[in-house]
Formats: C-alpha cells, structure tokens, sequence
C-alpha cells in the first residue's frame, strides 16, 4: 500500500485535516479526486453550525491550484449548492473558465454581491451573462450589468424574472431598447413593467409586440402615434433651423451619459473592495478608455488630468509609472500599452520606460513628480 494511499485510508477512518492538506501535496491526479471527495465528504458530515477551520479552506485552494480541468469542474458541480464552501475557493471557481464556473455562478449560495461585480467586471461575456441570468440577483448587481451596458448581457437580465429590477433599473432598459432590439420582446412581456414605461416601449416596437402590450395596458394608438408624429416634426424642425447643430449636442449627452455610468460602476466596485488592477486590461479589450483613465485615477488617487496626460504623453514613462503605482505586473504593461496606443491616436510614444523593479510606493511618488503640472490631486 502506498504513502498516500495509506494516508487516505486513515483519512477515511478517522478525518483529519492535517493529512488532508499533506494528501493534497500529491501530484497524482487520481489522488487529487479523491482526495477532493475525502474532503467534501469530511465537510458534509459537519454540524451545519459548525465553522469550518481555516485550515479546510487552505485544503481546497491547494487543490485547485494544481487541479487538472476536469477535477475543477467536478469541484464546481459538487459546491454549487453547498452553503458551507469556503467564499475564497468560491469565488476562485467563479473566475475559471466558463464550464466550472457556470454552476457556481448560478445557483452558489456563498457568492456574494461583491463578488459577482467581481466577475462582471474581470470575465468574459459568457461569464457576465450567466451573473445576469443568476436567480434573485440583487438590485445592486443589476445597477451593475446596466452600468457596463453590454446588450447581449442586459438582454439576458431583462428575461431574468427574478432578479431585483426595480422602476429605475426597468426604465434604464427602455431606455436602451431604442438601440438595442433584443431588448424589446424580454421587456413587453415583463412583469415589472408599467403603464408609463409600456407607453415609453411601445413608441419603438414592431407590431406583434404592441399587440402585446396593448393586451396588458390600455393604449389609446392614435393618440400616441399622433404625439410621436409630433415629436419627431419638432425636432426635425429644431435640427433644421439651427443647421443641424444639435447633433453635437446629443453626442456630448451621450458622452457625459456614458462617463457617469462609468462613474457609477467605478463606485460601486471600489464599495465593495472590488477594484482592482485587472479592470484596466478588461476596459481597454473592450475598447473603453474612458473606463480605463477612470479606473486608473481612481486606483492611484491620481487627478484625471494627470491619469490623460499620461496617456497622450509623447513617452510611455508616466502611464508605466502609473501603472505599476496600482498594482500592475510589469511583464503585463507591453500589451497594456499597446492596446492605449490603438485607442489613442499611437500615443503615448515611445521609449521612456524600463522594466527596473521598483515599488507600487516609489512609482507612485515619481509619477506624481512628473505629472505635478498636469493637474492636482
């Protein structure tokens, strides 16, 4: 019989935590499973009272650090409902790849709403998705999928029947279904919607869909297409008068609509102590500057001056400094860089910066030596 089989074994008879974590040492993938099901079993025998030692949730981490895929997921599968999993392992499932994270993010009772804006903000689609579908999602992680305003992902909330949409949050999706069509069938046949809101949908839908909603709400058509006639002459009129010149303005609107939900999710991530470096990389895939220079001056305590000087610098020294201020790995930075300069006209430019080791503090503090013109803090 061998070391670890022996250690299972006696596992077995009388559990241990100690030969646990030693058991979970072993590189065996044959091991590891089973090791994985001596743990679970240990912990379901539990009191439902009774805390775990810290020392279960070191177990499982361990575990998953050196786990192959498919123990991951089995892993997933079996703590999806469990109310005792240790919330580090949790919300570390709720971070793989999509198959193992999926029934964690769905059903966990342990994941919590700062994780799950966790998981908005540094996953892919498919995972926000699954976050938007979640049963009963809470008001504040809705107020966060609308603040990234991804369509495919508040479409998926919209058909969410359970989640936590109130007269706000339901009027923000209207309001969105002006563009987004996908939105618009979800939200006809919400439950949640109202008499104002219907009338407010009904402006911009097809007609199966104003059948629909005529059914729930008493719509007088003539009239209502009578005001929209009339708004639409108005504005045509406006625009026509002024040489079209409030076209402009919508787009500074839109602007200024889109910074304060930026503004918004930023506040929201930084309340639950979810703000971190790792959106940086998320909003320049997403091609969203904005997001990434209010992110970052948030994260140093920079001015939003100095966080876009740095970026339209003619070196690359400040953001790198700034960067590594937050937290971010050196060896990420070339591709975070490259990926500023595509959105950003090719700047900063070149050259200025070096991979010499120094700390988040000291760069912090050369940063704001630089930029000491470029605004205060």
């Amino acid at each position: 019989m061998s070391a670890v089989t022996h250690m299972l074994t006696k596992v077995d008879r009388d559990p241990s935590v100690t030969d646990l974590l030693d058991l979970a040492r072993s590189r065996a993938p044959d091991d590891r499973q089973r090791l994985l099901n001596g743990v679970i079993r240990l912990c379901e025998a539990a009191a439902p009272s009774t805390p775990l030692p810290s020392i279960v949730g070191e177990v499982f981490l361990t575990l998953v650090d050196q786990a192959e895929r498919d123990i991951r997921l089995h892993l997933s599968e079996r703590l999806a409902a469990a109310d005792w999993a240790p919330p580090a392992l949790i919300e570390k499932l709720a971070l793989d790849e999509i198959d193992i994270a999926a029934p964690i993010i769905a059903a966990s009772p342990v994941l919590k709403d700062a994780a799950l804006i966790r998981v908005l903000v540094e996953t892919t689609l498919e995972h926000q998705i699954a976050v938007a579908r979640r049963p009963h999602l809470s008001s504040g992680v809705v107020d966060a999928i609308l603040d990234q305003a991804d369509p495919i992902t508040m479409t998926a909330l919209a058909s969410n029947r359970t989640a936590d949409i109130g007269e706000a949050a339901l009027h923000r999706l209207v309001e969105h279904s002006r563009r987004i069509a996908g939105l618009r069938a979800p939200l006809a046949r919400h439950p949640r919607l109202n008499e104002a809101l219907a009338h407010e949908l009904y402006q911009w839908v097809g007609q199966a869909l104003r059948q629909s909603i005529g059914e729930r709400f008493q719509i007088d058509e003539r009239r209502l297409n009578a005001a929209v006639r009339a708004a639409s002459a108005a504005a045509a009129s406006v625009s026509h008068a002024s040489n079209w010149r409030p076209i402009p303005n919508k787009r500074r609107t839109e602007e200024r609509e889109r910074e304060e939900m930026e503004r918004r999710l930023i506040d929201k991530l930084q309340a639950a102590g979810q703000l971190r470096a790792g959106i940086l990389i998320r909003a320049l895939r997403e091609q969203r500057l904005s997001l990434f220079e209010m992110a970052l001056g948030r994260l140093g305590g920079f001015a939003p001056a100095q966080v876009r000087a740095a970026v339209y610098a003619p070196t690359a020294e400040p953001l790198y400094l700034a960067c590594i201020a937050v937290g971010m790995d050196k060896a990420v930075f070339p591709s975070l860089l490259a990926e500023v300069r595509r959105l950003a006209d090719n700047l900063p430019g070149d050259g200025g910066w070096t991979t010499t080791p120094m700390n988040s503090h000291s760069a912090a503090r050369a940063f704001r030596q630089m930029m000491e013109n470029a605004g205060t803090v």
